[in-house]
């Protein structure tokens, strides 16, 4: 049974992985910034798989060298999955890029040394689509994020530095080590395994079925279902085709939000609101409101994606956008009712 090290257990696309990974046959090693969240990752991983004695644990941080080599012993594949996520914009910008590079590069030494044949690593859209001035450009897996554009967060400047320095990584190889094969995943939605509903995603359909939202401004986003991503980066394990290539796997057209809303409130969930809130109220709470100031900075753009590639290389049938909302709606409400 070949085994699979997948960084980030504790995190919302990494614990999809594990259970695909476990169903598909092979045994699984995944890393945890503290090892006491090892029962509550057990515990989500449990709802969609008998991990049996497949599932084991070790402890990394992004910002440290301890552990890295030690974990992949005995891997055959790495699905480096970890990245920090800033809930609120960071005071110091590196807070974010320098964990981001730094735990990418060290995931990627540690694979040369331990002889890993593949590794596939989880990117972003982010890397591809932010920083440019033109609203009718398609993007695609050749495009790159501008850093020096406008409206270029730390987050987006940290997933486009980080997968950039990926592949000089590669590039600068003088000898065949490894394989590698990048994803870009948009606006991840669908169901939660975990009972930790606190991520940009969840949080954003809990407050939705709380009402904590009022009413939906007009703000549109490409998205994908994180069942997809997480088919997708264990297909790539043993899909060739993908070797050396970067996905983006995304929703080709924007979907406004207030089509996640209305989605929620016809099937079930009837505190949603389905008001819109006009585009001047917007603008006027960004004076006073630091969620408002960066709402207002995607206030009605569209962005149009090309995700040819990813289709034709894994012959991807995306999940539907319907059964993607209500089952994460089903999922997060679930929580709620249970706590």
């Amino acid at each position: 049974m070949e085994k699979v090290l997948v960084t980030g257990g504790s995190g919302y696309i990494a614990q999809h992985c594990i259970a695909k990974l476990l169903k598909k046959g092979y045994s699984v090693r995944t890393s945890l910034r503290s090892e006491n969240r090892e029962a509550e990752v057990r515990q989500a991983i449990a709802k969609e798989v008998d991990a049996k004695n497949n599932l084991e644990f070790c402890q990394l941080n992004l910002n440290e060298d301890e552990g890295w080599n030690d974990a992949m012993v005995g891997c055959s594949y790495v699905l480096h999955v970890a990245s920090p996520f800033p809930f609120k914009e960071p005071k110091n910008e590196n807070d974010v890029i320098i964990p981001a590079k730094e735990g990418t590069i060290r995931a990627l030494e540690a694979a040369k040394k331990t002889n890993i044949k593949k590794l596939i690593l989880t990117s972003s859209v982010a890397a591809i689509q932010y920083g440019h001035d033109d609203p009718d450009k398609v993007f695609d897996h050749n495009d790159w994020t501008n850093i020096e554009g406008k409206n270029v967060t730390p987050y987006v400047k940290s997933k486009t530095i980080a997968e950039k320095a990926a592949w000089d990584f590669m590039e600068s190889q003088t000898e065949k080590i490894f394989d590698m094969t990048v994803i870009n995943p948009s606006f991840v939605l669908g169901p939660s395994l975990s009972d930790d509903i606190g991520g940009t995603s969840t949080d954003t359909i809990k407050r939705f079925l709380t009402r904590e939202i009022p009413a939906v401004p007009n703000v549109y986003m490409n998205y994908v279902d994180v069942r997809d991503i997480a088919k997708l980066q264990v297909e790539a394990i043993k899909n060739s085709k993908s070797n050396g290539k970067r996905f983006a796997c995304t929703s080709n057209e924007s979907v406004p939000l207030l089509d996640i809303a209305k989605t929620l409130s016809a099937n079930g969930f009837p505190k949603v609101t389905t008001k819109t809130l006009p585009d001047f109220v917007v603008k006027f709470l960004a004076l006073f409101s630091a969620e408002m100031k960066t709402m207002k900075t995607f206030l009605n753009q569209k962005i149009t994606m090309d995700n040819s590639q990813t289709v034709d290389v894994f012959s991807w049938t995306p999940i539907p956008f319907e059964k993607t909302i209500i089952d994460m709606g089903k999922s997060i409400q679930d929580v709620m009712d249970n706590r």
